[in-house]
């Protein structure tokens, strides 16, 4: 039965159908924000996938390019794989929604989102984020929601709820929260340098938001909502872990994980796992579950020591920052490099710099958004935590990080106007043991100073974690967690900021929501962390942006032309600037206001095409000197060439200041000399002399 349902929702309408299409998935929502139409679906196997440990959920956000009225670019005209902003959209969907299934449901489940129709001023992403909420929420799939997300700008100081195209382009603050009934259960931010309070206010506001729409969507859930489906369990046996435990006493598993050692640590809970496949070998059905119940066991004794006895697996205090290090200019010929540090976790980012040309073109659906000349990537091979794999290219996770990495540092960079250059950096990960996309903000900040690109200030990121109780007061928040701390924690709140401010938060939970005094409590710890990084070891590794760029890296120089003479400096069909690419090497970029850049790493050569640019777009007058080379020998004269597509001729008469007889007496094919403009003769064509000169 078709019902639709609406509400106000910051200055705009958020309608609801359910009933009316994809009647045959679990739950399907077909969403309206403004003009922004996405239809969310949750679907669900019937069965659970069999020989996994983890929830096999998959979120998908398909974006259409019909949604915006174009057809997809490329040969083959229809839409390729997902997009870098389809992959994070996804991700921030997945990452509230995850927790709230239960931890021991293994049935697979698909929640897809499908772009109708893009209204700029209505976000397609957040109208998803919505739509898979109430479609989760409504279907009969088990989940302990609803959740809501709002996303929150900041505009001449004040907080804008879902701001529209306009506000975005011109806000301090990209901020996405999402909530339960109680409690925020995800956080993602970009910002320009936004004090910490400003940013828990922010934080907050959003919140409350967030409770008026759970309100709506407990009212859809209530008239159309689908019983919730029982499933089997994959939890482990209690009588296993009671078997468990006789065999390997807590003091024996405390001892196997307490190292700051991850080959360690590993080749501790391997001997422990042989010990118990000996003790269970006639047992098949508890064989198959021993990995999951001595990960559940390590889950039980890492959490224990931490919240109970404030024993952390490597013996750090709980607010100690594991040992760090960083150097620059550890790679050759590059533009620019640097590694950070941090215990385990050492990342390497290398900047290269190129011609606005080379920016990133950007086919979506964002139509504000064509191109972006920052980029930044991050590669996690597998040698990097000790494993054997083959490479397929960066999956979501990859993607990820460099996207959270872009935006910390993308408030810090110089304009183009400043400094008119593409940035690209590449995060490689030597090791990994822990918030290594924090460790690659550390050493892409200092690349890009070791490139000598002018940021404006350097930029660090670190992450805290957190272990809780029973109830909302007993919880206990860690300073720099490493991978086991991750693993068997609750949260993994990543801050990135300079001295002043937050440039990017990222927050993933495994429980059902943190409170005020946790998130608070945790952007205080990592500015304090952040802080220490950037004076006792960015700073003195390399305290400011270089003077110079490196030998290697290319030379930007610019003009500014009359945009009339644009025509003239491209030719027919391209000839001309071709010729002086060809001629110098260079790489020049013209836009249409009349802005030329001229790119290379040979300054005489930049030097000949600013020259020949000049002449091209230069209208001769009396009186002016250049220097031609000679192209063509007539009876009457010679025709030189001052600049690809520009020539001009010396008459005979003209030549010499004694009487020579033919042309050829003086110059030939090649020559280069130096003429001056007479201005016009009779018939209007501009003349030059070789005589006249002063000597």
């Amino acid at each position: 039965m078709y019902k639709s349902y609406s509400m106000e929702l910051a200055g705009r309408t958020l309608r609801v159908d359910v009933g009316r299409v994809a009647a045959q998935a679990n739950g399907a929502a077909l969403m309206h924000y403004g003009d922004t139409t996405v239809l969310s679906t949750a679907t669900a196997s019937e069965k659970p996938r069999e020989g996994i440990d983890f929830f096999p959920l998959s979120v998908e956000y398909e974006e259409k390019m019909y949604s915006v009225g174009k057809i997809p670019g490329g040969f083959n005209k229809r839409e390729g794989k997902a997009s870098e902003n389809a992959v994070l959209t996804a991700r921030v969907i997945d990452r509230p929604m995850r927790p709230l299934f239960p931890k021991d449901y293994r049935n697979d489940v698909t929640l897809d989102n499908l772009v109708l129709s893009v209204d700029p001023d209505c976000a397609p992403e957040l109208t998803a984020m919505l739509g898979s909420a109430i479609a989760t929420a409504i279907s009969d799939i088990p989940f302990d929601g609803p959740t809501s997300t709002t996303q929150v700008g900041l505009v001449n100081g004040e907080f804008v709820f879902n701001p529209t195209a306009e506000q975005r382009a011109v806000s301090d603050m990209q901020l996405t929260v999402a909530s339960t009934r109680e409690k925020v259960i995800m956080i993602e931010a970009g910002a320009n340098e936004v004090p910490e309070d400003q940013m828990i206010e922010a934080i907050f506001a959003a919140h409350a938001v967030n409770q008026e729409v759970i309100q709506f969507i407990d009212k859809i859930v209530a008239e159309c909502g689908k019983e919730k489906h029982s499933y089997t369990s994959c939890a482990v046996p209690e009588e296993l872990f009671a078997a468990i435990r006789e065999t390997v006493s807590p003091e024996e598993m405390e001892e196997a994980v307490f190292t700051d050692e991850k080959q360690k640590r590993e080749e501790n809970i391997r001997a422990i796992k042989e010990k118990l496949e000996e003790k269970f070998a006639d047992n098949e059905e508890w064989l198959a579950l021993i990995d999951e119940a001595v990960y559940q066991y390590q889950k039980k004794t890492v959490r224990k020591m931490i919240l109970k006895d404030h024993k952390r697996p490597d013996g750090r205090a709980i607010t100690q920052i594991r040992p760090l290090a960083a150097e620059v200019d550890l790679i050759p010929r590059v533009h620019g490099s640097a590694m950070f540090t941090r215990g385990q976790t050492q990342i390497c980012t290398i900047t290269t710099l190129a011609p606005l040309s080379d920016a990133q073109r950007i086919d979506g659906l964002d139509v504000t958004e064509t191109s972006k000349r920052y980029m930044h990537h991050y590669n996690f091979p597998s040698y990097s935590v000790g494993e054997t794999k083959p490479s397929r290219g960066p999956g979501r996770r990859e993607i990820g990080h460099g996207a959270l990495a872009e935006r910390a540092l993308v408030p810090v960079l110089p304009s183009e106007e400043e400094f008119p250059y593409a940035i690209r950096t590449v995060s490689e990960t030597f090791e990994s043991n822990g918030s290594t996309s924090q460790a690659s903000i550390c050493a892409s900040s200092m690349s890009l100073m070791a490139a000598g690109v002018p940021i404006k200030k350097a930029v660090a990121g670190i992450s805290c974690g957190l272990v809780t109780g029973e109830t909302d007061d007993d919880y206990i928040v860690l300073t720099d967690i490493q991978g086991l701390e991750d693993f068997f924690g609750d949260m993994d709140f990543k801050v990135a900021g300079t001295h002043k401010g937050i440039t990017a938060i990222q927050m993933d939970i495994k429980i059902h929501g943190l409170t005020r005094p946790i998130i608070e409590e945790a952007i205080a710890r990592t500015r304090e962390a952040r802080l220490y990084i950037l004076d006792e070891v960015m700073a003195k590794t390399i305290a400011e942006p270089r003077p110079e760029l490196s030998e290697y890296a290319p030379k930007i120089i610019s003009i500014n032309i009359d945009p009339q003479k644009i025509g003239d400096v491209v030719g027919q069909r391209g000839k001309t600037i071709n010729t002086i690419i060809e001629r110098t090497g260079v790489k020049i970029d013209i836009t249409d206001d009349g802005a030329v850049s001229i790119c290379g790493t040979d300054k005489e050569e930049m030097a000949k095409a600013m020259d020949m640019i000049r002449i091209i777009t230069t209208d001769f007058e009396a009186g002016q000197v250049f220097t031609g080379t000679v192209v063509s020998i007539k009876e009457f004269g010679a025709f030189l060439e001052f600049a690809p597509g520009k020539e001009g001729m010396v008459h005979i008469s003209k030549i010499s200041k004694g009487r020579i007889d033919k042309v050829e007496d003086v110059l030939n094919l090649g020559d280069v000399v130096k003429v001056v403009c007479l201005g016009k003769d009779k018939m209007g064509r501009i003349s030059f002399s070789m005589k006249d000169i002063e000597q």
